[in-house]
């Protein structure tokens, strides 16, 4: 009796879902549809066979189902993060990054080694037979060195006065003056470009290239030149350079011509300073390095004089050439050394004598002047005492 109770209390069927629920249910305990109460079925077998095949699920298995696309998610996020190579997010507040490790390559480079800046090598002193009438202070002036290295080097007395003829002593050689650093010369053609004198003048109304070669003097196709114009037409407003350097010449004296900057003191190269010559030298020559081309009316002073001697004995020469071969009669005609100072100087002819002689006007400055010994004949031989 209970089992029919039951089935007559469970009179109202879910439209949505199909299940059966009890006469005084308002909504369906699986799906949540309401129910309204306007049309109660008497009894389950008042559905109607045309409804959509319907899949009736229990609340426990539409959980599982739910849980089980939410996992399979989850598994294909993952799988697509750890191919990819970016981030996974672990459950709880800490979230993972993963950072790809940077392999840093070391290279190893040489340190730059810095070029070797050559020094000068100390010759060894040089064996001298003392002859007669040396001293020291001769031999030092010979070999242009100081008495006192002398002193030194061969443990004399402080008033090296105790030579004998024959002794050896040690000299050392003179130490080597360092050539000067090279200089830049301008050209003659530069040079004189350069100091030629020039005004800057604006072009104003109604000038033209000979109304302002007239006005200065200066000849229109010399500013033309200056100016690389093409034709003679000029415009309002452009800057000529007039170089009036190139003025016309005035009735009166002769204007003197402008000469070039003076040129820069010649590099003498050869022979090094202090260098010794012997009998068996038959010629020196003389070498020394290009201040520029000269003109034609300049050259190269060469002078030599003999320090030994005095100012009694000098030698002044000039040449276009940049050395000098100093002529074997200038040789010294006894047997002991004799010093000779030279140097150059560029010079320039301003013009002659009475005897039509050559004057000569210093065109530049005075190089370093360096010495060298050169000894004549074959020193006596002295007797054994």
């Amino acid at each position: 009796m209970n089992n029919n109770k039951a089935q007559k209390q469970l009179k109202t069927i879910c439209p949505t879902c199909g299940t059966h629920l009890s006469d005084t249910a308002v909504v369906c305990a699986v799906c949540g549809t309401e129910i309204h109460k306007t049309g109660r079925a008497k009894n389950p077998e008042s559905v109607q066979a045309s409804r959509i095949p319907e899949i009736t699920l229990s609340l426990p298995a539409a959980i599982g189902l739910l849980a089980l696309f939410l996992v399979t998610g989850a598994v294909l996020v993952y799988i697509v993060i750890s191919m990819t190579g970016g981030t996974t997010t672990k459950t709880g507040d800490v979230t993972a990054t993963v950072t790809p490790t940077i392999t840093q390559t070391v290279v190893f480079t040489e340190a730059p080694t810095s070029t070797p800046v050559p020094t000068s090598t100390t010759q060894p002193p040089f064996d001298y037979t003392v002859a007669t009438g040396d001293s020291c202070t001769s031999i030092a002036v010979s070999f242009n060195v100081s008495v006192q290295s002398i002193i030194i080097l061969n443990n004399l007395p402080a008033a090296c006065n105790t030579l004998s003829i024959g002794q050896v002593l040690k000299v050392p050689f003179p130490t080597p003056t360092p050539m000067p650093a090279a200089t830049n010369t301008l050209e003659p053609a530069q040079a004189t470009l350069s100091a030629c004198e020039k005004v800057i003048y604006t072009v104003q109304a109604n000038d033209t290239l000979g109304s302002i070669a007239a006005n200065y003097a200066v000849p229109a196709d010399a500013i033309k030149n200056y100016n690389g114009l093409a034709t003679d037409t000029v415009f309002l407003g452009l800057n000529l350079t007039i170089p009036l350097c190139e003025r016309e010449a005035t009735p009166g004296p002769t204007p003197t011509p402008t000469n070039p900057p003076p040129y820069p003191a010649a590099n003498l190269l050869l022979p090094a300073d202090g260098a010794s010559f012997t009998l068996a030298t038959d010629s020196i020559t003389l070498q020394w390095a290009s201040i520029g081309t000269l003109r034609e009316n300049e050259k190269y002073m060469v002078v030599i004089e003999d320090v030994t001697e005095g100012v009694g004995r000098r030698l002044v020469d000039y040449v276009s050439d940049t050395k000098f071969i100093i002529p074997p009669t200038f040789r010294p005609s006894d047997s002991a050394p004799h010093i000779f100072r030279w140097y150059i100087v560029s010079v320039r002819q301003s013009g002659s004598d009475d005897q039509g002689q050559t004057i000569w006007a210093e065109a530049g400055e005075l190089s370093l002047q360096r010495v060298f010994s050169w000894q004549g004949i074959a020193p006596e031989a002295t007797p054994a005492q």
